[in-house]
Formats: C-alpha cells, sequence, structure tokens
C-alpha cells in the first residue's frame, strides 16, 4: 500500500491509502457467464471515434443511436413537466411498477397509435427499453430453450447470452428489408420459446410489412393452440417498436395484437420516450403485455431496481397527455430525421448513378439508413479490401466518416454493408462528408464477379 499525507485533516487517520490491486486477476476469477459476454461493438466504435474527434479531425459520427440535443433536443413541454415534477417533490421511490397516471397515459397512448385497448395492469414502467427486454427473456426463457431472431438486429444475442438461452439467428436479406419473414421462421417455431421481432429495424431502418407481421403472429398463435393441447410450454413474439412512432412516408406501422387479437397472450410489446422524443437519457420505457407476464416481469425488476426515476416519469406522464404538444414535436421531428435521411439517400444515390460501388435500402422509418459499400474482394489505393472493419477504418480515417459494420449486429460475413445513424449529425455535416467519401471511393476499384 502507498501511503500520502492527508489533505483534509477532517478525514480520519493521518494519511490516505491508495490500494495495490496487485498484477491483475486470472480470466477464471470472473463466472462462466461474464467470461463468455462480450461488450458492445458499437459503443467501442464509438469510443474510437471520439478519440479521433478529439484530436481534431472532423467526422461526421453516424455510429451511436443516439441524439445530439443541438439537433434534436427533447419537446419543449417535456422538459417544463420534468422541472416541474423535481420542485413538486416527486423525488422518492416510484411504484414497482411505475406511476399509475404513466401507466394510464400509456394505455392512451397504445390505443391511439396502435389502435389496440390494454387494461392498465398491462403496463410496466422501467428505466429505459432494455431493462425490460432482459426481464421479458429471464420471464419466459429457460436455459437451452430457443430465442429466435432475424440479423442484423440489436443487441438480442447478448440478451440470450444472458438469460443462458439457446440463440437461433436468422440471416435475413435485403431484398425483405432485413426482417424475417414465415418462411424462415417456420423450421423453428415448433421448438423456439421465444421469437423476438424490431419494427421499424435497428441497424436497418425498415420496416416489417405488415401482411408478413400478420402471417407470423398467426403462427405464433396457432403454435401455441398446439401446445395447450400437448402441454408443452408458451412460444411467446416480443415486440420492439421503440422506433415506431419515427416512420417515413404512409407506411403504416402494425402490431401484431391488432392484426391478430387472439395473439395477445403471448405478445410482448417494448417501447418508450428514448426514440420517438429523442429523451434518450431520461430513461423511459413501457412493457405492454398480458397483466400475468407482466406481473412476473415486475417481480423479476423489482429486485433489480430497474424503476425510471420518478420525475421522469411523472412528466413523460403529463407530456403524454398532451396530444397538441406530442403531436406538435413528431412533426419538427420527423422533418428533421427525414431530411438527414433523404441527403445521405440522395448524396449515395448520386454516387452509383456515377459507377462508384454504393448501393442502399430505401429507409422507411427509425433514425437509420443501410448502406452496402461493394469493396469486398476490390482494392482501395492498391491494397485488397477483404473485411467490413477494414472499410469502416478507411471511412473513418481517409474520409472522416463513421458508420458501424452490420456485424456488430450479429450478421456475421463480410458484406459491406453498414449502419448509418443520423440522430447527432447536422445536415451541414453530411455536406461536407460527402465529398469525402466520393474521393476516396474514386480511389477504390469494386469487387468483379
Amino acid at each position: 500500500m502507498t501511503h500520502t499525507a492527508s489533505p483534509d485533516p477532517g478525514v480520519i487517520g493521518a494519511e490516505l491509502v491508495r490500494p495495490d490491486f496487485g498484477p491483475g486477476l486470472s480470466p477464471d476469477a470472473f463466472s462462466k457467464l461474464i467470461q463468455g459476454m462480450d461488450g458492445s461493438e458499437v459503443l467501442r466504435i464509438a469510443a474510437e471515434v471520439r478519440q479521433i474527434i478529439a484530436a481534431g479531425k472532423p467526422v461526421c459520427d453516424l455510429t451511436v443511436g443516439d441524439f445530439d440535443p443541438r439537433q434534436f433536443p427533447i419537446p419543449a413541454a417535456l422538459q417544463t413537466a420534468l422541472l416541474a415534477a423535481i420542485q413538486a417533490g416527486h423525488t422518492n421511490y416510484p411504484p414497482s411498477d411505475g406511476v399509475l397516471d404513466l401507466r394510464r397515459a400509456v394505455t392512451a397512448f397504445v390505443a391511439a397509435e396502435q389502435g389496440v385497448e390494454y387494461p392498465v395492469e398491462s403496463v410496466l414502467v422501467a428505466c429505459g427499453v432494455r431493462p425490460l427486454l432482459y426481464a421479458a427473456c429471464c420471464t419466459v426463457l429457460n436455459p437451452d430453450e430457443a430465442l429466435v431472431y432475424g440479423v442484423p438486429s440489436w443487441n438480442t444475442n447478448h440478451y440470450g447470452w444472458l438469460t443462458q438461452a439457446r440463440n437461433v439467428p436468422i440471416e435475413t436479406r435485403a431484398e425483405d428489408g432485413f426482417h424475417p419473414t414465415l418462411e424462415s421462421l417456420s423450421p423453428h417455431i415448433r421448438t423456439a420459446a421465444m421469437i423476438a421481432l424490431c419494427s421499424p429495424g435497428n441497424p436497418t431502418g425498415t420496416m416489417m410489412p405488415g401482411e408478413e407481421l400478420e402471417r407470423i403472429t398467426t403462427a405464433v398463435l396457432e403454435e401455441n393452440l398446439r401446445r395447450r393441447d400437448t402441454g408443452q410450454r408458451a412460444l411467446f413474439l416480443l415486440w420492439d417498436q421503440v422506433y415506431g412512432g419515427l416512420v417515413h412516408g404512409d407506411v403504416p406501422h402494425a402490431h401484431p395484437v391488432r392484426l391478430v387479437p387472439e395473439s395477445a397472450p403471448w405478445v410482448i410489446t417494448l417501447d418508450g420516450i428514448s426514440k420517438v422524443f429523442a429523451a434518450t437519457g431520461l430513461r423511459v420505457g413501457w412493457s405492454v403485455a398480458a397483466p400475468a407476464v407482466t406481473g412476473k416481469m415486475r417481480d423479476f425488476l423489482g429486485h433489480v431496481g430497474a424503476w425510471a426515476p420518478k420525475p421522469e416519469q411523472v412528466a413523460t406522464a403529463a407530456f403524454l397527455g398532451d396530444s397538441e404538444a406530442v403531436a406538435r414535436y413528431r412533426r419538427t421531428m420527423d422533418e428533421g430525421i427525414r431530411a438527414r435521411v433523404q441527403a445521405l439517400t440522395e448524396g449515395f444515390a448520386a454516387m452509383r448513378a456515377d459507377g462508384l460501388p454504393v448501393d442502399l435500402v430505401q429507409p422507411q422509418g427509425a433514425i437509420y439508413l443501410s448502406l452496402q459499400l461493394g469493396l469486398i474482394g476490390g482494392t482501395c489505393d492498391g491494397q485488397p479490401v477483404t473485411t467490413n472493419d477494414q472499410i469502416r477504418r478507411l471511412l473513418l480515417h481517409e474520409a472522416g466518416f463513421a458508420v458501424v459494420p452490420f456485424q456488430a449486429f450479429g450478421l456475421p460475413r463480410d458484406t459491406g454493408w453498414f449502419r448509418l445513424s443520423v440522430g447527432a449529425v447536422s445536415l451541414d455535416d453530411i455536406a461536407r462528408a460527402l465529398p469525402r467519401i466520393r474521393a476516396l471511393l474514386m480511389r477504390c476499384t469494386a469487387a468483379t464477379s
């Protein structure tokens, strides 16, 4: 131990103690659960980007699915309600399932947005969607039971690992908007304990067509009716619609229970204010499910203590109840998101028209754009290009353009696909970056078939 003179005579003892942690711990000092868990690849890439920005290099940062408050501040009405909630003394523990006014506001919001009228007992509030996703998996999945999901998708594999479920990733196709289809899911329905879907998708920004969602939900219903007769455990459908309020154009956002009402006992829906109201730091999310499922999830999260702070809950209840403020903010936010997505789409479409190796999927929602650069198997500055990460580094270091490869979302192969997230950049950032990307791609040659 190293001892130094205490700078504060009020500290007990005459010296401070600086711990000596020794040579470090061996890997087997940690649990097998932790040894087998990977950290977030998106956050790792974001940390690398921050270092480059700190060094003074201009970067158009399209990595993290977050919002820059300078570009997308939270709604003014929500901010006012938040300050009022703090001043009113709402700083103690909230109820374990959420403030009642907020749960009531969520039922009204879901009825207006998705056309499904849930009882208040169906709603569970937590500090964002992540704890609810974890609670849903812990509530439904036993070790070694199958968790089926499409890839690329956000972090589903990590929650499967945390619950010791058996991950069953289904590789999706660009022509299907990177969503699983009933045909791709069908071989696994008889053995699955949960199917996880997300629309609009992260990382893709594409919508699952309503007719396909209806087909999948009907298959889940039919499988549960079969299992009811055989005594087999139920099959649950996890429906993540946290981007459901950010939809471009006239494509409707569907809800499985609206499409197939009889499926309600087995559908768990996840949503919150993080994305649609640019309030990622306020940490208010909710799940909606059968009351029996909600009760078990509530009991689990009660031990985790993953409650959303009470001032945020009170403020969110007041804000959701102000339909005019909600609509006004969403118009402004939609315009900002669409403008950025359109600028990127048009910029890359122009490059493709000029013969550069660029492809993209037309975004339909969320804050994402799926971009493919056809450089795998080609060269850049005479050097062979073999991996997505190599392309990512070229974009970052040579063009000041920071993106995330689809491998960070579970897609195993190097296909040249990347996620672009527009919540933390300005239109000027995009305008300045596009010529840099064009210049880089002109130094590259595409793969030859």
